[in-house]
């Protein structure tokens, strides 16, 4: 019996609804480019996830679990279409710190804790979501995320740098620290074979996209480095056998006591993860001309650190390594990532012998090109010719990243932009309107020597910017300067339709001007169109005191209902003429 055609419509909305927002922009050219993409990230993040883990201070295989489980869960949840999640160097240095003072690594009771914490990470990044937090990510500017990601890359970087010369220096640290350390071992003796395959790999990865764009250039140069560290040389470190094991489903449920003894590092796992995974999606996003959603991004990387906390994963988030390889691999949308899974786990069963004839030196030349891609060098070229306050927050964040860490570099980023916007908001513009000295610059040469003529009355002038308590006193210090630069304009009109926010402090710096005026006989009165604004002046009691007759939608008519109210003896004695209604007030030349 056919079905119901409106059942049919029902149950395809509902799989509308049920899918992912970026499926639709799947298409068999996305999924060529996603295939390739996910092939070459799943044999770069082999050798990454047994470091990572190393690195947490647990087993390699538990790097793997967390590589397989959490990118396919962010990639279904999550915002950013080229973003990689899993095992990131940050988060696994913060899991070994949080965790070592409470257990032996690599115990059994560091492992389950190390487990428990991705789901109480996991937890907190919902609670997050669930208060629409990403708004804060709209703090991180582009001069902050082009810091960071400089700052990224050089970390990235360096610490492959030890790879590709085939020294044994240890690492961790800052940039500056590696760099120390990675010059007090190359004292001993660089490998010029590690040093061969890493250019050769190098090599091969930067030719490939000049023969052909599609080509899984990272893939073809790992394949190439390995073949020729094979045939060349045999005393290379490789990436060695790795375990053929798959994650089991075994959900954690933390004791009260773990959950009080976990909260402070599982908070301060997810809010760094969290500033990473929306830093890095953000930095991503124009790349891919494709809309990021940081509160959804929130909530995808929660879901992936509690779904994968089941499967025996420890906290992750996004991975700028794997999200650059990604996007340079061909990746266009999650796909990518979710093919990187599932080929890690037949790269486990079907070609383990082949990664582990991997040669190091070959991954840490493969990362390299990637970390130099990473730099966006003419944007920073652009921002320095353009806007020396937003160069200076650029070269912190990037210093910071470089001096201290990356975590603290977008904390210095953030709050010298928030101090730089702070300060120019305290500081807005406020002009004499009336002689428009623009307008008669535009108008006349030598403008400047002009004596330009002022009502003796009323000043007009005009404030653009927001009027809050950061703003309000220099607000006052103009009205005390026109106090006493003019002390014969008793009657002033304020422009107020570029003032796009007011609160208590503004209204009442207004409020007691208007009172200060009013005892020397003046007036003040404002212009103002929008309805909200005056909605807002109106509750803010600001109408009440200098009356509703006292505030005019554009300054023509304003000064059409004043000059007929001025000191008709002043304006007979006038020669200025400031106004057109200066031609009907006493005293005027007829003609």
């Amino acid at each position: 019996m056919p079905r119901n055609p409106s059942t049919r419509m029902r149950q395809h909305a509902f799989a509308r609804r049920m899918m992912p927002p970026w499926a639709r922009y799947v298409t068999p050219a996305t999924l060529r480019g996603d295939f390739a993409a996910g092939l070459t990230g799943a044999a770069v993040v082999l050798p990454q996830g047994v470091a990572f883990a190393a690195i947490a201070g647990l087993p390699p295989e538990y790097g793997l679990y967390t590589a397989m489980v959490t990118p396919i869960v962010a990639a279904i949840f999550g915002s950013s279409m080229v973003m990689v999640s899993g095992p990131a160097t940050a988060i696994c240095a913060v899991v070994f710190a949080a965790l070592a003072p409470l257990a032996e690594p690599g115990s059994a009771s560091y492992i389950s804790m190390a487990i428990t914490l991705a789901l109480l990470t996991g937890a907190c990044q919902l609670v997050f979501g669930l208060v629409n937090a990403g708004k804060l990510a709209a703090f991180v500017s582009h001069s902050v995320m082009l810091g960071f990601t400089a700052a990224a890359a050089v970390l990235i970087g360096v610490s492959q740098l030890r790879g590709a010369l085939g020294v044994d220096a240890e690492g961790g640290g800052t940039v500056v620290e590696r760099l120390a350390r990675l010059g007090a071992a190359a004292r001993d003796g660089i490998s010029p074979h590690a040093l061969a395959v890493a250019g050769f790999t190098m090599a091969v990865a930067l030719l490939c996209p000049k023969l052909h764009r599609r080509l899984p250039a990272y893939l073809i140069a790992l394949i190439a480095g390995t073949a020729f560290a094979q045939l060349t040389f045999d005393d290379l470190d490789t990436v060695g056998a790795l375990p053929s094991v798959l994650p089991a489903f075994s959900p954690v449920l933390p004791s009260v006591d773990e959950i009080f003894l976990l909260s402070e590092s599982a908070i301060a796992i997810a809010l760094i993860g969290l500033l990473e995974a929306i830093t890095i999606g953000r930095a991503f996003a124009p790349r891919t001309d494709m809309p990021f959603s940081a509160n959804r991004e929130i909530i995808g990387q929660g879901l992936s650190n509690v779904i994968g906390s089941a499967f025996q994963a420890f906290p992750g988030s996004g991975s700028f390594t794997r999200s650059g390889l990604n996007y340079e691999s061909g990746a266009r949308t999650p796909v990518a990532a979710i093919v990187a899974s599932f080929a890690l786990i037949a790269l486990l069963f079907l070609i383990a012998p082949f990664v582990a004839v991997i040669p190091i030196a070959a991954v840490s030349g493969l990362i390299l090109v990637v970390a130099a891609r990473l730099i966006r060098a003419e944007e920073i070229r652009h921002i320095m010719r353009t806007s020396r306050s937003d160069a200076v927050i650029l070269f912190v964040t990037f210093g910071m990243g470089i001096l201290v860490d990356l975590e603290f570099a977008i904390l210095a980023g953030v709050t010298i932009s928030l101090a730089h916007f702070i300060h120019r908001t305290m500081q807005p513009r406020f002009a004499i309107g009336a002689p428009d000295p623009s307008l008669v610059q535009r108008t006349f040469r030598n403008a400047e020597n002009f004596n330009l003529p002022e009502c003796p009355q009323m000043l007009v002038c005009r404030f653009d910017g927001p009027l809050y308590f950061g703003s309000a006193e220099m607000l006052r210090a103009e009205f005390r300067r026109i106090a006493e630069e003019r002390p014969r304009q008793k009657v002033i009109l304020i422009t107020m339709k570029g003032v796009n926010d007011i609160d208590l402090a503004g209204t009442e710096a207004i409020a007691d001007e208007t009172r200060r005026r009013r005892r020397l006989g003046g007036d003040l009165y404002l212009v103002a169109r929008s309805q909200p604004f005056i909605n807002r002046l109106r509750r803010l009691g600001l109408l009440s005191v200098i009356g509703e007759d006292h505030i005019f939608p554009d300054k023509h008519f304003a000064v059409a209902q004043i000059v007929p109210m001025l000191d008709p003896e002043v304006c007979r004695r006038c020669e200025a003429r400031i106004f057109h209604e200066c031609a009907r007030a006493p005293g005027a030349d007829p003609d």
